[in-house]
Protein backbone atom coordinates (compact mmCIF):
# COMPACT_ATOMS: atom_id res chain seq x y z
CA UNK A 1 0.00 0.00 0.00
CA UNK A 2 2.99 2.26 0.59
CA UNK A 3 4.57 1.74 -2.74
CA UNK A 4 1.19 2.41 -4.49
CA UNK A 5 0.74 6.09 -2.85
CA UNK A 6 4.63 6.60 -3.00
CA UNK A 7 3.91 5.82 -6.87
CA UNK A 8 0.90 7.69 -6.92
CA UNK A 9 2.50 10.78 -5.85
CA UNK A 10 5.29 10.24 -8.09
CA UNK A 11 2.85 10.45 -11.48
CA UNK A 12 0.84 13.69 -9.99
CA UNK A 13 4.44 15.56 -9.57
CA UNK A 14 5.12 15.11 -13.17
CA UNK A 15 1.34 16.49 -13.88
CA UNK A 16 1.82 18.85 -17.01
CA UNK A 17 1.76 22.46 -15.87
CA UNK A 18 0.12 25.75 -17.63
CA UNK A 19 2.34 26.95 -20.65
CA UNK A 20 5.56 28.50 -19.73
CA UNK A 21 4.55 31.61 -21.89
CA UNK A 22 1.33 31.84 -20.79
CA UNK A 23 0.27 35.25 -18.33
CA UNK A 24 -1.12 33.72 -15.34
CA UNK A 25 1.76 30.63 -15.55
CA UNK A 26 3.34 32.54 -12.35
CA UNK A 27 1.16 35.36 -11.59
CA UNK A 28 -2.47 33.48 -11.27
CA UNK A 29 -5.68 35.78 -11.15
CA UNK A 30 -5.58 38.24 -7.83
CA UNK A 31 -8.98 38.03 -7.11
CA UNK A 32 -8.79 40.66 -4.02
CA UNK A 33 -6.85 43.05 -6.32
CA UNK A 34 -9.13 42.59 -9.36
CA UNK A 35 -12.40 42.63 -6.94
CA UNK A 36 -10.11 46.05 -5.49
CA UNK A 37 -10.75 47.82 -9.39
CA UNK A 38 -14.06 46.14 -10.32
CA UNK A 39 -16.77 46.51 -8.52
CA UNK A 40 -19.11 44.31 -10.63
CA UNK A 41 -16.52 41.48 -9.33
CA UNK A 42 -16.34 42.20 -6.07
CA UNK A 43 -19.61 41.16 -4.83
CA UNK A 44 -18.79 37.92 -5.98
CA UNK A 45 -15.60 37.57 -4.26
CA UNK A 46 -15.66 35.93 -0.62
CA UNK A 47 -12.43 34.71 1.61
CA UNK A 48 -12.04 31.09 2.90
CA UNK A 49 -11.30 29.87 6.18
CA UNK A 50 -7.55 30.12 5.17
CA UNK A 51 -7.96 33.87 3.95
CA UNK A 52 -7.70 33.16 0.43
CA UNK A 53 -9.90 35.41 -2.00
CA UNK A 54 -12.18 32.94 -4.08
CA UNK A 55 -15.41 32.70 -5.88
CA UNK A 56 -18.07 30.28 -6.28
CA UNK A 57 -17.70 28.15 -9.87
CA UNK A 58 -20.89 27.12 -9.60
CA UNK A 59 -22.37 30.33 -10.35
CA UNK A 60 -22.23 31.19 -13.96
CA UNK A 61 -22.90 34.95 -13.15
CA UNK A 62 -19.18 35.28 -11.14
CA UNK A 63 -17.28 32.79 -13.87
CA UNK A 64 -19.00 35.37 -16.50
CA UNK A 65 -17.69 38.26 -14.59
CA UNK A 66 -14.35 36.75 -13.97
CA UNK A 67 -13.75 35.94 -17.58
CA UNK A 68 -15.22 39.83 -18.56
CA UNK A 69 -12.78 41.52 -16.06
CA UNK A 70 -9.64 38.92 -16.65
CA UNK A 71 -9.87 39.51 -20.74
CA UNK A 72 -10.39 43.82 -19.87
CA UNK A 73 -7.71 44.40 -17.21
CA UNK A 74 -4.95 42.13 -18.52
CA UNK A 75 -5.80 42.17 -22.21
CA UNK A 76 -7.41 45.17 -23.01
CA UNK A 77 -10.36 43.30 -24.74
CA UNK A 78 -14.36 44.30 -24.35
CA UNK A 79 -16.53 41.32 -23.62
CA UNK A 80 -19.83 39.83 -22.86
CA UNK A 81 -22.06 36.69 -23.51
CA UNK A 82 -25.89 36.23 -22.51
CA UNK A 83 -26.95 33.92 -19.83
CA UNK A 84 -26.24 30.43 -21.19
CA UNK A 85 -23.84 30.86 -23.52
CA UNK A 86 -20.56 28.96 -23.11
CA UNK A 87 -18.43 30.57 -20.74
CA UNK A 88 -14.65 30.29 -21.46
CA UNK A 89 -12.04 30.67 -18.93
CA UNK A 90 -8.99 32.86 -19.78
CA UNK A 91 -5.76 30.73 -18.77
CA UNK A 92 -7.03 27.79 -20.23
CA UNK A 93 -7.93 28.93 -23.70
CA UNK A 94 -4.49 30.92 -23.95
CA UNK A 95 -2.81 27.69 -23.05
CA UNK A 96 -4.39 26.58 -26.91
CA UNK A 97 -3.03 29.61 -28.25
CA UNK A 98 0.51 29.51 -27.19
CA UNK A 99 0.55 25.84 -28.26
CA UNK A 100 -0.68 26.39 -31.79
CA UNK A 101 2.42 29.33 -31.45
CA UNK A 102 4.45 26.44 -30.26
CA UNK A 103 3.47 24.21 -33.62
CA UNK A 104 3.93 27.34 -36.23
CA UNK A 105 7.29 27.87 -34.56
CA UNK A 106 8.88 24.83 -34.94
CA UNK A 107 9.47 24.41 -38.48
CA UNK A 108 8.73 20.57 -38.32
CA UNK A 109 6.75 21.28 -41.55
CA UNK A 110 7.14 24.07 -44.14
CA UNK A 111 5.34 27.24 -43.83
CA UNK A 112 2.68 27.54 -46.81
CA UNK A 113 2.90 31.49 -46.85
CA UNK A 114 6.52 33.08 -46.40
CA UNK A 115 5.44 35.94 -44.98
CA UNK A 116 6.02 34.80 -41.15
CA UNK A 117 3.65 37.79 -39.58
CA UNK A 118 0.53 36.86 -41.91
CA UNK A 119 -1.21 33.92 -39.58
CA UNK A 120 -4.16 33.18 -40.47
CA UNK A 121 -6.79 31.02 -38.38
CA UNK A 122 -9.60 29.56 -38.53
CA UNK A 123 -11.80 28.51 -35.69
CA UNK A 124 -14.49 25.66 -35.24
CA UNK A 125 -17.75 26.95 -33.93
CA UNK A 126 -16.36 30.32 -32.23
CA UNK A 127 -19.42 30.57 -30.72
CA UNK A 128 -20.86 33.85 -28.92
CA UNK A 129 -17.81 34.48 -26.56
CA UNK A 130 -15.80 34.06 -30.02
CA UNK A 131 -12.67 33.84 -27.79
CA UNK A 132 -10.26 32.15 -29.73
CA UNK A 133 -10.45 34.67 -32.53
CA UNK A 134 -9.59 37.55 -29.70
CA UNK A 135 -7.31 35.76 -27.68
CA UNK A 136 -5.22 35.13 -31.03
CA UNK A 137 -5.70 38.59 -32.52
CA UNK A 138 -5.07 40.28 -29.52
CA UNK A 139 -2.01 38.28 -28.23
CA UNK A 140 -0.30 37.40 -31.30
CA UNK A 141 -1.78 39.79 -33.99
CA UNK A 142 -3.15 36.53 -36.25
CA UNK A 143 -5.91 37.00 -38.39
CA UNK A 144 -8.96 34.47 -37.86
CA UNK A 145 -12.36 33.25 -39.64
CA UNK A 146 -14.45 31.96 -36.88
CA UNK A 147 -17.29 29.88 -37.88
CA UNK A 148 -20.78 28.89 -36.41
CA UNK A 149 -24.49 28.07 -36.92
CA UNK A 150 -26.72 29.55 -34.54
CA UNK A 151 -28.12 32.90 -34.82
CA UNK A 152 -27.48 34.26 -30.97
CA UNK A 153 -23.97 32.56 -31.78
CA UNK A 154 -23.04 34.82 -34.57
CA UNK A 155 -24.92 37.91 -33.31
CA UNK A 156 -22.85 38.39 -30.33
CA UNK A 157 -19.38 36.71 -32.23
CA UNK A 158 -20.30 40.00 -34.62
CA UNK A 159 -20.78 42.46 -31.02
CA UNK A 160 -17.27 41.06 -29.29
CA UNK A 161 -15.65 41.95 -32.40
CA UNK A 162 -16.80 45.33 -33.06
CA UNK A 163 -16.27 45.68 -29.32
CA UNK A 164 -12.86 45.93 -30.18
CA UNK A 165 -11.97 48.11 -32.98
CA UNK A 166 -8.71 47.60 -32.33
CA UNK A 167 -8.81 44.12 -33.75
CA UNK A 168 -11.73 44.07 -35.58
CA UNK A 169 -10.62 44.05 -39.35
CA UNK A 170 -8.62 40.70 -38.13
CA UNK A 171 -12.01 38.41 -37.48
CA UNK A 172 -14.42 37.64 -39.80
CA UNK A 173 -17.21 35.39 -38.59
CA UNK A 174 -18.99 33.10 -40.90
CA UNK A 175 -22.38 31.95 -41.21
CA UNK A 176 -22.48 28.05 -41.06
CA UNK A 177 -25.64 26.98 -42.99
CA UNK A 178 -27.56 24.56 -41.00
CA UNK A 179 -27.80 20.63 -42.30
CA UNK A 180 -26.41 17.81 -43.21
CA UNK A 181 -23.20 17.45 -45.15
CA UNK A 182 -22.66 13.91 -44.96
CA UNK A 183 -23.87 13.78 -48.40
CA UNK A 184 -21.15 16.93 -48.57
CA UNK A 185 -18.12 14.60 -47.44
CA UNK A 186 -19.03 11.40 -49.62
CA UNK A 187 -19.53 13.35 -53.16
CA UNK A 188 -15.42 14.68 -52.25
CA UNK A 189 -14.42 11.38 -51.62
CA UNK A 190 -16.18 9.69 -54.65
CA UNK A 191 -14.66 12.24 -56.79
CA UNK A 192 -11.06 12.03 -55.87
CA UNK A 193 -8.78 10.04 -57.95
CA UNK A 194 -7.28 7.61 -55.93
CA UNK A 195 -7.36 5.89 -52.41
CA UNK A 196 -6.27 9.45 -51.16
CA UNK A 197 -3.87 6.91 -48.82
CA UNK A 198 -0.02 8.66 -48.38
CA UNK A 199 2.90 6.30 -48.18
CA UNK A 200 4.21 9.17 -45.46
CA UNK A 201 5.14 7.91 -42.04
CA UNK A 202 3.56 9.09 -39.09
CA UNK A 203 5.64 10.67 -36.48
CA UNK A 204 5.50 11.56 -32.76
CA UNK A 205 2.71 9.90 -32.12
CA UNK A 206 1.53 9.72 -28.60
CA UNK A 207 0.59 5.95 -28.20
CA UNK A 208 3.13 4.75 -29.96
CA UNK A 209 1.94 1.25 -29.04
CA UNK A 210 -1.15 1.58 -30.33
CA UNK A 211 -1.85 -0.35 -33.43
CA UNK A 212 -3.83 1.29 -36.46
CA UNK A 213 -7.41 0.02 -36.46
CA UNK A 214 -8.62 -1.99 -39.84
CA UNK A 215 -8.42 0.45 -43.05
CA UNK A 216 -12.07 0.08 -43.49
CA UNK A 217 -13.05 1.49 -39.80
CA UNK A 218 -13.39 5.11 -41.24
CA UNK A 219 -16.25 4.18 -43.11
CA UNK A 220 -17.90 0.92 -40.96
CA UNK A 221 -18.15 3.27 -37.91
CA UNK A 222 -21.45 2.33 -35.81
CA UNK A 223 -24.12 4.70 -37.05
CA UNK A 224 -24.96 6.29 -33.95
CA UNK A 225 -21.63 7.31 -33.28
CA UNK A 226 -21.22 8.78 -36.59
CA UNK A 227 -21.46 12.39 -37.10
CA UNK A 228 -24.98 13.85 -38.97
CA UNK A 229 -25.17 17.50 -38.60
CA UNK A 230 -23.81 21.41 -40.41
CA UNK A 231 -20.78 21.13 -42.37
CA UNK A 232 -17.51 21.57 -40.03
CA UNK A 233 -14.80 22.71 -42.86
CA UNK A 234 -15.94 21.02 -45.98
CA UNK A 235 -18.93 23.46 -47.09
CA UNK A 236 -17.38 26.15 -45.13
CA UNK A 237 -13.88 26.88 -45.94
CA UNK A 238 -13.65 28.46 -49.56
CA UNK A 239 -11.98 26.66 -52.88
CA UNK A 240 -9.31 29.24 -52.53
CA UNK A 241 -8.90 29.70 -49.46
CA UNK A 242 -5.41 28.42 -46.94
CA UNK A 243 -4.71 28.50 -43.55
CA UNK A 244 -1.76 28.25 -41.07
CA UNK A 245 -4.29 26.04 -38.57
CA UNK A 246 -7.71 25.44 -37.76
CA UNK A 247 -8.69 25.11 -33.79
CA UNK A 248 -11.63 23.56 -32.20
CA UNK A 249 -13.51 23.49 -29.09
CA UNK A 250 -15.79 20.60 -29.86
CA UNK A 251 -19.07 19.35 -28.16
CA UNK A 252 -17.56 16.85 -25.81
CA UNK A 253 -20.62 15.10 -25.12
CA UNK A 254 -23.92 13.26 -26.61
CA UNK A 255 -26.06 14.48 -23.96
CA UNK A 256 -27.12 17.28 -21.52
CA UNK A 257 -26.94 15.25 -18.91
CA UNK A 258 -24.17 13.64 -19.25
CA UNK A 259 -22.51 17.82 -19.88
CA UNK A 260 -24.34 18.87 -16.36
CA UNK A 261 -22.21 15.73 -14.24
CA UNK A 262 -19.66 18.36 -13.01
CA UNK A 263 -21.14 20.05 -10.02
CA UNK A 264 -18.08 22.00 -9.01
CA UNK A 265 -18.19 24.16 -11.96
CA UNK A 266 -21.31 25.96 -14.02
CA UNK A 267 -19.77 27.51 -17.48
CA UNK A 268 -22.67 27.47 -19.15
CA UNK A 269 -23.35 26.22 -22.25
CA UNK A 270 -26.38 25.20 -24.80
CA UNK A 271 -26.78 21.95 -26.48
CA UNK A 272 -25.32 23.15 -29.96
CA UNK A 273 -21.54 23.89 -28.11
CA UNK A 274 -21.65 21.14 -25.92
CA UNK A 275 -23.45 18.27 -27.30
CA UNK A 276 -23.51 15.75 -30.66
CA UNK A 277 -24.44 12.37 -31.19
CA UNK A 278 -21.18 10.45 -30.72
CA UNK A 279 -19.71 13.13 -28.87
CA UNK A 280 -16.50 14.31 -29.11
CA UNK A 281 -15.39 11.46 -30.69
CA UNK A 282 -17.99 11.65 -33.93
CA UNK A 283 -17.41 15.07 -33.94
CA UNK A 284 -13.76 15.17 -34.17
CA UNK A 285 -14.12 11.99 -36.63
CA UNK A 286 -15.70 14.23 -39.25
CA UNK A 287 -13.00 17.25 -38.81
CA UNK A 288 -10.37 14.18 -39.52
CA UNK A 289 -12.81 12.89 -42.91
CA UNK A 290 -12.96 16.45 -44.01
CA UNK A 291 -9.11 17.24 -44.04
CA UNK A 292 -8.19 13.97 -45.62
CA UNK A 293 -10.07 15.72 -48.42
CA UNK A 294 -8.48 19.49 -48.13
CA UNK A 295 -5.11 18.46 -47.24
CA UNK A 296 -2.93 20.99 -47.65
CA UNK A 297 -5.88 23.77 -47.36
CA UNK A 298 -4.37 24.15 -43.44
CA UNK A 299 -0.89 23.84 -42.57
CA UNK A 300 -2.35 22.40 -38.84
CA UNK A 301 -5.61 21.04 -37.90
CA UNK A 302 -5.91 21.12 -34.25
CA UNK A 303 -8.47 20.20 -31.72
CA UNK A 304 -9.44 20.17 -28.06
CA UNK A 305 -10.00 16.67 -27.06
CA UNK A 306 -11.99 16.37 -23.37
CA UNK A 307 -11.40 12.67 -22.77
CA UNK A 308 -7.91 10.59 -22.78
CA UNK A 309 -9.22 7.48 -23.62
CA UNK A 310 -10.43 9.17 -26.99
CA UNK A 311 -6.75 9.70 -28.28
CA UNK A 312 -5.57 6.47 -28.77
CA UNK A 313 -9.34 5.75 -31.30
CA UNK A 314 -8.43 9.76 -33.15
CA UNK A 315 -4.83 8.75 -33.47
CA UNK A 316 -5.45 5.48 -35.28
CA UNK A 317 -7.90 7.32 -37.92
CA UNK A 318 -4.94 9.82 -38.42
CA UNK A 319 -3.15 6.80 -39.37
CA UNK A 320 -5.69 5.57 -41.80
CA UNK A 321 -5.90 9.04 -43.45
CA UNK A 322 -2.11 9.12 -44.61
CA UNK A 323 -1.25 11.97 -42.33
CA UNK A 324 2.75 13.35 -42.32
CA UNK A 325 2.68 14.06 -38.49
CA UNK A 326 0.95 13.82 -34.96
CA UNK A 327 1.11 16.24 -32.23
CA UNK A 328 -0.50 15.63 -28.97
CA UNK A 329 -0.07 18.07 -25.34
CA UNK A 330 -1.84 18.26 -21.86
CA UNK A 331 -3.61 21.61 -21.06
CA UNK A 332 -3.61 22.13 -17.40
CA UNK A 333 -5.66 24.15 -15.51
CA UNK A 334 -5.85 23.84 -11.63
CA UNK A 335 -7.65 20.46 -11.39
CA UNK A 336 -8.86 20.53 -15.35
CA UNK A 337 -7.43 18.51 -18.11
CA UNK A 338 -7.66 18.89 -21.79
CA UNK A 339 -5.86 17.40 -24.63
CA UNK A 340 -4.67 19.31 -27.50
CA UNK A 341 -4.52 17.05 -30.94
CA UNK A 342 -2.38 18.41 -33.91
CA UNK A 343 -1.82 16.85 -37.53
CA UNK A 344 -0.49 17.78 -40.59
CA UNK A 345 -0.41 16.53 -44.53
CA UNK A 346 2.18 18.57 -45.38
CA UNK A 347 5.77 16.22 -45.61
CA UNK A 348 7.79 17.18 -42.81
CA UNK A 349 11.37 18.63 -43.20
CA UNK A 350 14.84 17.08 -41.63
CA UNK A 351 15.05 17.96 -37.84
CA UNK A 352 18.76 18.35 -38.18
CA UNK A 353 19.95 22.24 -38.61
CA UNK A 354 21.00 21.51 -42.85
CA UNK A 355 23.55 23.98 -44.93
CA UNK A 356 21.53 26.31 -46.33
CA UNK A 357 20.33 27.39 -42.78
CA UNK A 358 23.13 29.37 -42.11
CA UNK A 359 21.56 32.60 -44.19
CA UNK A 360 18.50 31.62 -40.87
CA UNK A 361 18.51 34.71 -38.80
CA UNK A 362 16.15 33.06 -36.20
CA UNK A 363 17.54 29.36 -36.59
CA UNK A 364 16.21 26.48 -34.22
CA UNK A 365 15.97 23.15 -33.60
CA UNK A 366 13.97 20.28 -31.57
CA UNK A 367 15.19 18.53 -28.54
CA UNK A 368 13.36 15.38 -28.54
CA UNK A 369 13.70 12.18 -25.95
CA UNK A 370 14.48 14.65 -22.94
CA UNK A 371 15.15 12.27 -19.96
CA UNK A 372 12.59 12.40 -17.24
CA UNK A 373 14.63 13.63 -14.42
CA UNK A 374 15.32 16.73 -16.92
CA UNK A 375 13.02 19.90 -17.60
CA UNK A 376 13.03 22.86 -19.40
CA UNK A 377 14.64 24.96 -17.04
CA UNK A 378 17.46 22.42 -16.70
CA UNK A 379 18.19 23.07 -20.58
CA UNK A 380 17.67 26.58 -20.36
CA UNK A 381 20.59 26.88 -17.66
CA UNK A 382 22.87 24.21 -19.67
CA UNK A 383 22.47 27.23 -22.50
CA UNK A 384 23.86 29.56 -19.89
CA UNK A 385 26.72 27.51 -18.87
CA UNK A 386 27.46 26.40 -22.73
CA UNK A 387 27.76 30.21 -23.55
CA UNK A 388 29.69 31.38 -19.91
CA UNK A 389 32.50 28.57 -20.25
CA UNK A 390 33.47 30.53 -23.52
CA UNK A 391 33.53 34.07 -21.36
CA UNK A 392 30.03 35.38 -23.03
CA UNK A 393 28.09 37.37 -20.57
CA UNK A 394 24.62 36.13 -20.35
CA UNK A 395 21.19 36.93 -18.41
CA UNK A 396 18.77 34.51 -17.91
CA UNK A 397 15.14 35.07 -17.44
CA UNK A 398 13.07 32.02 -15.18
CA UNK A 399 9.66 33.43 -16.09
CA UNK A 400 10.45 33.75 -19.96
CA UNK A 401 12.50 31.02 -20.68
CA UNK A 402 14.97 33.00 -22.44
CA UNK A 403 18.90 33.66 -21.89
CA UNK A 404 19.88 36.89 -23.39
CA UNK A 405 23.83 36.97 -24.63
CA UNK A 406 26.76 39.17 -25.64
CA UNK A 407 29.77 37.46 -27.35
CA UNK A 408 32.67 39.33 -28.80
CA UNK A 409 34.26 38.03 -31.64
CA UNK A 410 37.16 36.04 -29.26
CA UNK A 411 33.81 34.58 -27.42
CA UNK A 412 32.33 33.41 -30.90
CA UNK A 413 36.10 31.81 -31.82
CA UNK A 414 35.93 29.91 -28.80
CA UNK A 415 32.69 28.54 -28.85
CA UNK A 416 33.22 27.56 -32.62
CA UNK A 417 36.57 25.43 -31.04
CA UNK A 418 35.14 24.11 -28.85
CA UNK A 419 32.29 22.81 -30.69
CA UNK A 420 34.93 20.99 -33.22
CA UNK A 421 36.54 19.72 -30.02
CA UNK A 422 33.83 18.50 -28.95
CA UNK A 423 32.51 17.20 -32.38
CA UNK A 424 35.66 14.92 -32.72
CA UNK A 425 34.66 13.43 -29.48
CA UNK A 426 31.75 12.35 -29.16
CA UNK A 427 30.54 9.31 -31.60
CA UNK A 428 26.87 10.81 -31.46
CA UNK A 429 27.66 13.81 -34.14
CA UNK A 430 28.22 11.59 -36.86
CA UNK A 431 24.67 11.52 -38.15
CA UNK A 432 24.74 15.96 -38.18
CA UNK A 433 28.00 16.58 -39.34
CA UNK A 434 27.41 16.44 -42.77
CA UNK A 435 25.24 19.51 -42.38
CA UNK A 436 27.86 21.96 -40.31
CA UNK A 437 30.17 24.03 -42.28
CA UNK A 438 33.28 24.55 -41.24
CA UNK A 439 33.77 27.78 -38.98
CA UNK A 440 37.50 28.86 -41.13
CA UNK A 441 34.21 28.97 -44.52
CA UNK A 442 32.85 32.06 -42.68
CA UNK A 443 33.86 35.49 -41.89
CA UNK A 444 33.54 36.02 -37.93
CA UNK A 445 31.77 38.99 -36.77
CA UNK A 446 33.87 41.88 -35.54
CA UNK A 447 31.47 43.29 -33.29
CA UNK A 448 29.62 42.48 -30.08
CA UNK A 449 26.81 39.73 -31.51
CA UNK A 450 23.68 39.96 -29.19
CA UNK A 451 21.01 37.61 -29.21
CA UNK A 452 18.80 35.18 -27.30
CA UNK A 453 17.71 31.61 -26.97
CA UNK A 454 14.84 30.68 -25.88
CA UNK A 455 13.38 27.22 -24.94
CA UNK A 456 9.40 26.56 -25.38
CA UNK A 457 7.96 22.99 -24.22
CA UNK A 458 6.16 21.20 -26.99
CA UNK A 459 5.19 17.85 -25.80
CA UNK A 460 6.69 15.96 -22.61
CA UNK A 461 9.60 14.80 -23.54
CA UNK A 462 10.35 17.33 -26.56
CA UNK A 463 11.20 20.69 -26.87
CA UNK A 464 11.72 23.67 -29.59
CA UNK A 465 14.99 25.80 -28.47
CA UNK A 466 15.32 28.87 -30.98
CA UNK A 467 17.95 31.55 -31.56
CA UNK A 468 17.17 35.05 -32.40
CA UNK A 469 19.50 37.96 -33.10
CA UNK A 470 18.83 41.47 -32.53
CA UNK A 471 18.34 43.45 -34.20
CA UNK A 472 21.98 45.19 -36.33
CA UNK A 473 23.26 41.46 -36.45
CA UNK A 474 22.15 39.87 -39.15
CA UNK A 475 24.50 40.02 -41.61
CA UNK A 476 26.72 37.45 -39.28
CA UNK A 477 23.73 34.90 -39.58
CA UNK A 478 25.97 32.23 -40.89
CA UNK A 479 28.10 32.57 -37.47
CA UNK A 480 25.09 32.58 -35.64
CA UNK A 481 23.50 29.61 -36.96
CA UNK A 482 26.88 27.42 -36.46
CA UNK A 483 27.18 28.61 -33.21
CA UNK A 484 23.47 27.24 -32.52
CA UNK A 485 24.69 24.08 -34.29
CA UNK A 486 27.23 23.62 -31.58
CA UNK A 487 24.56 24.45 -29.04
CA UNK A 488 22.36 21.66 -30.48
CA UNK A 489 24.96 19.26 -30.43
CA UNK A 490 26.32 19.95 -26.76
CA UNK A 491 22.74 19.83 -25.44
CA UNK A 492 21.44 16.69 -27.24
CA UNK A 493 24.83 14.98 -26.09
CA UNK A 494 23.44 15.71 -22.23
CA UNK A 495 19.94 15.31 -22.61
CA UNK A 496 18.61 13.18 -25.23
CA UNK A 497 18.15 9.04 -24.48
CA UNK A 498 19.93 7.88 -27.44
CA UNK A 499 22.93 9.93 -26.83
CA UNK A 500 23.52 9.16 -23.68
CA UNK A 501 23.46 5.50 -23.91
CA UNK A 502 26.26 5.81 -26.49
Amino acid sequence: MAGHKKRKRAKNEERPTIHPRNKYSQNPPNFAFLASLYPSFHSFVFYSRDGRPRIDWTDFNATRELTRVLLLHDIGLNWWIPDGQLCPTVPNRSNYIHWIEDLLLSDIIPKIDTNADNVRGFDIGTGANCIYPLLGAALMGWSFVGSDVTDVALEWAERNIKDNPHISQLIEIRKVESGDNTLLVEHRQNGQSGSGESNLDVTDCASSEGKPLPSSSLNDADTNKSYYGPPILLGVVRDDEKFDFCMCNPPFFETMEEAGLNPKTSCGGTSEEMVCPGGEKAFISRIIEDSRILKQTFRWYTTMVGRKSNLKFLISKLREVGVSIVKTTEFVQGQTCRWGLAWSFVPSVRKTISANVVKNSNPSFMIEGLQRQYSAIDVLQSVESFFCRSGASCNLNASSFTVDITASHDHCNAILKNGEQHCDRAAGCEDVQDSYISSSCLSLPINNQCFRISVFQQIPGTLLVKGSQKHGNSQDSGAFSLILQRLEEDLKHKFCRENRKV
